[in-house]
């Protein structure tokens, strides 16, 4: 008989927010599938845990995949865990839940704490409505075009992101957005826990320096409801494409950023550009 596969929550920082549900799967499973084993065993010496692990990560995940499968499908029941959060988030723990659909094993969702939540909760900002958009990539190219793509988003936005990148990112953030409502969340359940309620001009400005540490989040407002693109005229998409020709971007490269921003056309903008 088939066993099951757990999708298993665990503390974000404070080992304290691992539920009595979770912290009795860990004991009972036959393995662990880990992100990491070693930040795992630590919360299993924590708990008095003993139990065997397999590494599961982005780089293994389809070899690990299949063998996990196989042990199950023979009976046995894991644990799938992230070092943090809820595994699927950001996470190749996905793989592994669409592998476990396509061969018919039972998956069973142990919740936990999630960053993604938690910063939203204390954000300051409204909660109805909102979208996860994980980690911005560091291409600049592909992270131009993510941020881009919403422009026209009303829902509050959630970002992942590094203290290294943070300075870059607050740039894009405030070029692509103007000036909006941020909030930077900082080190979640942990002692330095930091909830900095600020706007994309004044964070770009304050935190250029990469002052900000530890493991971060973003929440972003969304779009005002009453801010349509049809208050923006021509001649100030081609004033936001002159600013990013200022920026380093090519003229064709700069009417067509300008084009999904305002919603006018590109050859528009690039004709009252050479003109």
């Amino acid at each position: 008989m088939s066993g099951i596969l757990y999708v298993t929550g665990t503390p974000i920082g404070n080992l304290s927010d691992l539920s009595p549900r979770a912290a009795q799967t860990l004991a009972e499973v036959d393995f662990i599938a880990a992100e990491d084993t070693r930040v795992t065993l630590k919360l299993l010496n924590h708990l008095g845990i003993k139990k065997p692990m397999v590494s599961y990560f982005e780089h293994n995940k389809r070899e690990r995949g299949e063998i996990i499968c196989a042990r199950i499908e023979q009976g046995e029941s894991c644990a799938i865990v992230t070092d943090a959060g809820m595994p699927c988030v950001s996470d190749p723990g996905e793989d592994l839940i669409k592998l476990c659909a396509e061969r018919g094993i039972r998956t069973v969702v142990i919740p936990g704490p999630s960053a993604v939540i938690a910063a939203l909760a204390v954000s300051g900002l409204e909660t109805g409505r909102f979208c996860f958009e994980g980690f911005l990539s560091v291409n600049k190219k592909s992270r131009g075009e993510h941020l881009q793509s919403l422009q026209n988003e009303h829902r509050t936005m959630i970002f992942y992101e590094a203290p290294h990148k943070l300075p870059a990112t607050l740039r894009d953030l405030y070029q692509t957005f103007g000036d909006r409502r941020l909030s930077i969340v900082r080190e979640l359940t942990k002692v330095h826990e930091e909830v900095i309620r600020t706007t994309t001009a004044e964070a770009a400005a304050t935190y250029a320096d990469g002052s900000v540490k530890g493991e971060i989040v973003l929440v972003l407002a969304g779009k005002p409801q009453d801010d349509n693109d049809e208050t923006c005229t021509l001649a100030e998409a081609v004033a936001l494409a002159r600013r990013l020709i200022a920026d380093g971007e090519k003229a064709t490269e700069a009417a067509k950023n300008a084009a999904a921003m305002t919603g006018y056309k590109k050859n528009e903008i690039y004709r009252e550009l050479m003109g």
